[in-house]
């Protein structure tokens, strides 16, 4: 069971939430966490990158010279890989990179990041109602009253909400090292890469309904 101070958009304290999520066993908990990091990195390469081989380079269809009596080394194309504006010999293909993990495995990683970062969890109010209008200056303000340093070595924070309103995006996309996210799209690289998360109550309770099974 995880306990955490509730603040409002002022910074003041005005409750208590509490979660507690299944995670992986201490001796298994790095692997798991681990495992799925690597799936989600290797999965997001395109694995587009393609070179032509010397079939399928243009040109190079007739002998450059006779195979005798020239004094120079044999030649039966212009497009040999030896040759410049040839063909690329082990060059890379399109191929997949996708690494296959079980649907329960990659939520037990998720809830086992997400836990791990208790200690540097902020739980505010829902304050999408605080920003009629988008105003980047008042949600860094609100962030640093909340506990989240904007320093010259500043925290990388993670945001989670239920929904994410325009004004609320608007309002934090030009924010350098925050990233606004749905609940229900937590990944472990986002969770491992934060220095502080911030999340709303209602956040909080969609990934205990979304994640708690």
């Amino acid at each position: 069971m995880v306990n955490c101070v509730v603040k409002n958009w002022e910074g003041e304290q005005v409750g208590e939430a509490s979660f507690e999520l299944k995670v992986a066993k201490e001796e298994n908990a790095a692997h798991i966490v681990h495992r799925a990091l690597v799936r989600q990195m290797t999965n997001s390469r395109q694995g587009s990158a393609s070179s032509k081989t010397r079939s399928e380079v243009r040109g190079g269809g007739r002998k450059p010279w006779r195979q005798k009596g020239t004094g120079r080394a044999r030649a039966g194309s212009t497009r040999s890989p030896l040759w410049r504006g040839g063909g690329v010999i082990f060059g890379p293909k399109p191929r997949d990179f996708n690494i296959k993990m079980n649907k329960k495995e990659r939520r037990l990683a998720i809830r086992t990041a997400f836990s791990s970062k208790a200690e540097n969890l902020i739980i505010v109010e829902d304050f999408a109602s605080q920003l009629p209008q988008p105003k980047t200056k008042e949600l860094i303000e609100a962030l640093s009253r909340w506990g989240v340093d904007f320093g010259k070595k500043g925290d990388k924070v993670l945001l989670i909400l239920s929904e994410i309103a325009d004004n609320v995006y608007r309002s934090g996309r030009n924010i350098e090292k925050l990233k606004i996210i749905k609940a229900t799209s937590l990944n472990v690289y986002d969770l491992l890469h934060a220095d502080k998360i911030v999340a709303t109550s209602d956040a909080l309770e969609k990934i205990k309904e979304v994640y708690g099974g």
